[in-house]
């Protein structure tokens, strides 16, 4: 009997009956997914895939204090339910004491869907959008382009059950899409990428003008050497190097003086003013079109993330407000190490505070500068100032007075986004972004373009 036969809630009920340990904790992820490719104005594959992991979480008391073992595997059956528990109560009693070992969370109220089937995506979910781009393609072919890319929708409703009598569900809808133009010869490569919750809210025809426009521009092309420029970076770069920014924000790090958020001699610098610009960086699982998890869902244990904590409910969180760092992400073993509020990791981030102004407008405004497209491949250079490295891609264009006057070279930069947020000058208006870097991890996020003045580009890329 396969364990689809059975439905996740009575997979999670069925193994916390199994469990002899001291404590357990069950995580059951139904998956679902479905996509679209396509190359040189055509549909290449479209499929649908469905899954289920379990996770396993036992914890056993001791002399010494408590451990974890964690064992996770796909397509589970019936007869390996037994098994798969035996060999988390086993990686517990062979481990050593858990550094963050808290109680089990108790006490949060039972979602009322616990017990429903998961929700499932299907290719019905591009029932609008697959004909609306088909007439991208159209257009694209009769405007001499030609369009490349995909479209993913995911569906995953995950339960969670402990010993402790916690039966939590949530369910979480993640779509994306990219879209590159080329240019026949390939020597000219525009990308534009959006983040959905259904496909409803994605217009093809507006993406393929898009990057008509920035086609046309690149029919100039100017040679430009290294050196810091005023940039304007679109929002899906500001994603990309918040998201970063936030990745590295763990309050223990920062306590023990391994981070840009430390301070020397000790402690951090929650409380310090990192910018002039009055910017709020935040996270909230009930942000409308980006709701995410409101509770945690830890698979496993490392950096700023507890087994332990499994279920805890998350709150909004202003990581930044109004210039000033307030948090730092921490879980309940953390923040007992460092005094910290507890601020668990949420899976969005909304940066706001900016002048309300388009991408468009902030163009207008730039007497000389760049414009950019998207980062790619992202590295950490120094964690003691988060100084980034990476590439520009799919276009960087010059702006004179007001106007993109052609497209230039690409560049390698040298850039930490703490440093840039305080030296920002001017934040756009806030809207729903794909980061490029960072789409396959984190996509939950709505950003302002920012406008820097001197942007270090450390030396010329050749890439497209």
């Amino acid at each position: 009997m396969s364990a689809r036969t059975n439905k996740p809630h009575e997979i999670v009920e069925r193994a916390l009956e199994l469990s002899r340990a001291d404590g357990c904790v069950v995580i059951a992820d139904e998956e679902s997914t479905a996509n679209l490719r396509w190359a040189g104005n055509a549909l290449t594959t479209n499929g649908v895939t469905r899954g289920r992991t379990l996770t396993v979480v036992a914890t056993v008391d001791g002399q010494q204090g408590t451990a974890s073992g964690v064992v996770s595997r796909s397509a589970v059956t019936v007869d390996e339910l037994e098994p798969l528990v035996r060999a988390a109560e086993a990686a517990a009693r062979g481990a050593g004491p858990a550094e963050d070992a808290q109680p089990l969370v108790t006490g949060v109220p039972a979602s009322p869907d616990f017990t429903d089937a998961p929700a499932e995506t299907s290719s019905a979910v591009f029932a609008d959008f697959a004909p609306a781009l088909g007439e991208a393609f159209a257009r694209a072919r009769a405007g001499g382009r030609e369009l490349y890319g995909f479209a993913r929708h995911e569906l995953t409703s995950t339960y969670l059950g402990t010993s402790t009598g916690l039966r939590l569900r949530h369910d979480q809808p993640t779509g994306t899409l990219e879209l590159n133009a080329k240019s026949p010869d390939r020597t000219r490569s525009a990308w534009a990428g959006r983040s959905t919750r259904d496909f409803k809210d994605v217009d093809p025809a507006a993406l393929d003008a898009e990057l008509a426009v920035r086609l046309g521009w690149a029919e100039r092309r100017v040679e430009l050497p290294a050196g810091r420029y005023e940039t304007l970076l679109p929002p899906t770069a500001v994603a990309d190097l918040l998201i970063y920014q936030l990745w590295s924000a763990s309050g223990r790090d920062a306590a023990e003086g391994r981070t840009v958020f430390s301070t020397p001699g000790g402690g951090t610098r929650v409380g310090d003013r990192l910018g002039e610009l009055p910017l709020t960086l935040r996270s909230d699982p009930h942000e409308p079109g980006l709701e995410s998890a409101p509770f945690v869902i830890a698979h496993a244990s490392g950096g700023d993330q507890s087994v332990f904590d499994n279920g805890l409910p998350v709150a909004a969180t202003d990581w930044i407000r109004a210039g000033e760092l307030n948090r730092l992400t921490t879980t309940r073993h953390s923040a007992g190490l460092t005094g910290l509020p507890v601020a668990p990791a949420i899976d969005n981030l909304v940066l706001e505070g900016g002048t309300g102004r388009s991408l468009e407008e902030m163009v207008a405004g730039t007497g000389r500068g760049l414009l950019l497209t998207c980062l790619w491949y992202i590295r950490e250079v120094d964690p003691a100032t988060l100084l980034l490295t990476g590439l520009t891609r799919d276009g960087v264009y010059l702006v004179e007075d007001g106007e993109v006057v052609g497209e230039v070279n690409n560049f390698r930069f040298n850039e930490s986004p703490v440093s840039l947020l305080g030296r920002a000058t001017e934040a756009g208006r806030t809207e729903k972004t794909l980061p490029r870097e960072w789409g396959d991890w984190f996509t939950r996020a709505a950003m302002p373009a920012l406008r820097v003045p001197d942007f270090n580009m450390s030396s010329v890329s050749q890439g497209v």
